[in-house]
C-alpha cells in the first residue's frame, strides 16, 4: 500500500522534499500547495500533481498520509497543528516556530497523539553527528568536559530581498540564530547535555541596511552535567565556511570540519568521513534530509513519537529566544 504525500510551500528547501519522496519506495507525491500562484504553478508543472493555495483545501481534496511543510516560519506552527488536529502526520522544517508561545502550541498538538510529526534537524543524520554521538554517549572517551562551535557563513542583501520575511521578526522570528545556525545550536545541545543556563549576544554588524534581525550572534552556555560551550556565528563571513563543532573529553577531542577526527589521548586518530550529497539542494542545507524523511516514513506505524520531536526541538527554540531577551530587553517581538 503506498504512502501519500504533499508539500506544503514550494520555496527553496521544498526541493530536497520533492526529491525525497521520488526517491522513496512505496510512497508516491500527490499534491503541491503555495499561496504564491507563480511558485505553486512552476511545482504543479515539475512534479505533475494538482495543486492548491491553502492547505485545509488540499487535504480535503487529496487526503494525504504526510504533508511536508516548508513555509515561512510564522507559518510552521499553524499548519502543522491544524494538520495534526486532521490526523495527517507531519514533517516541518525548522524552526519548529517563529514565537515561544507557537512553538508550545505545537507541542501540545504533537502530544495529542492523533498523529506522528517530526522536525527537520536532518544533520543529526549525518554520519559525523551520529559517530559523535554514538562515542559521547557509549562513555568509553569519559565525560564531557567542554565544547565550542563556529558558523562563518556569508548572505548577502540580495538574499534578503529575494524572501522579505527572513529579514523580519514578525516572518521569521529571528535571523541567524533562528535561520542558519539553529541547526548547530541543536546539535552542541543534542551532543553535550541540555541547557541549563545561556548568556549571550545577538546583533546586527553587517546587513543593517536590509534586516531587523540579527546577522551575528555569541553565547556560552552551561550544560547539564556540568559542561561549558562556546558558541560564535556571523553572515559576514567572505564565504561559506565548514561548521566548526569542537567536544572535549577526558580521553579525547572530537573535532568536526566536514568530518570528523577523533584524536584519543593514546595518540590514537580516528577520522569518520561525511557523506557527499546526491540532491539538488544547497551544499549548506547538509546531505542528509533524505535519510531523515526516508526514516520518518519507517516509523509511520510505530507507536512512539518520531525521536526529533516539538519537544525536542522547543530547546533550540528556548536557547534561541533567551539570547534574544539578553540582547533585545525592549523588543516585544524578538523575544516572545
Amino acid at each position: 500500500m503506498r504512502t501519500t504525500a504533499a508539500v506544503i510551500g514550494c520555496g527553496d528547501v521544498s526541493a530536497v522534499h520533492l526529491e525525497a519522496v521520488a526517491k522513496l519506495n512505496g510512497a508516491a507525491l500527490v499534491a503541491v500547495c503555495d499561496a504564491d500562484a507563480q511558485r505553486l504553478a512552476s511545482a504543479m508543472d515539475a512534479w505533475g500533481v494538482p495543486g492548491y493555495a491553502d492547505h485545509p483545501a488540499l487535504i480535503e481534496a487529496v487526503k494525504p498520509d504526510v504533508v511536508h511543510i516548508c513555509t515561512p516560519h510564522d507559518q510552521h506552527a499553524a499548519v502543522a497543528a491544524d494538520c495534526l488536529e486532521r490526523g495527517v502526520n507531519v514533517i516541518v522544517e525548522k524552526p519548529l516556530a517563529h514565537t515561544l508561545a507557537e512553538g508550545r502550541r505545537l507541542v501540545e498538538a504533537a502530544s495529542a497523539g492523533r498523529a506522528k510529526i517530526a522536525v527537520c534537524f536532518q544533520n543529526r543524520y549525518n554520519a559525523t553527528s551520529q559517530a559523535m554521538h554514538a562515542l559521547l554517549s557509549s562513555g568509553e572517551l569519559g565525560a564531557v568536559t567542554g565544547a565550542s562551535a563556529t558558523v562563518m557563513w556569508q548572505r548577502s542583501a540580495e538574499y534578503y530581498q529575494s524572501r522579505p520575511w527572513r529579514g523580519t521578526w514578525a516572518g521569521g522570528g529571528g535571523g541567524l540564530l533562528m535561520n542558519q545556525a539553529i541547526h548547530t545550536v541543536d546539535l552542541l545541545q543534542w551532543l553535550v547535555g541540555d541547557v541549563v543556563a545561556v548568556t549571550g549576544n545577538a546583533s546586527t554588524r553587517f546587513l543593517g541596511d536590509t534586516i531587523e534581525v540579527e546577522d551575528t550572534a555569541e553565547f556560552v552556555a552551561e550544560h547539564a552535567g556540568g559542561a561549558r560551550s562556546a558558541f560564535y556565528a556571523t553572515l559576514a563571513n567572505p564565504f561559506n565556511a565548514p561548521v566548526t563543532l569542537d567536544v572535549v573529553t577526558e580521553k579525547a577531542v572530537l573535532s568536526l570540519r566536514g568530518d570528523l577526527t577523533v584524536t584519543h589521548e593514546d595518540g590514537r586518530v580516528d577520522i569518520v568521513r561525511e557523506r557527499t550529497s546526491g540532491s539538488g539542494g544547497r551544499s549548506y542545507w547538509g546531505v542528509s534530509h533524505e535519510l531523515l524523511i526516508s526514516d520518518f516514513y519507517a516509523r509511520l506505524d510505530d507507536a512512539d513519537p518520531f525521536w526529533i520531536s516539538p519537544a525536542e526541538a522547543e530547546k533550540s527554540l528556548h536557547i534561541i529566544k533567551d539570547i534574544y531577551r539578553q540582547s533585545y530587553p525592549q523588543s516585544a517581538h524578538a523575544v516572545s
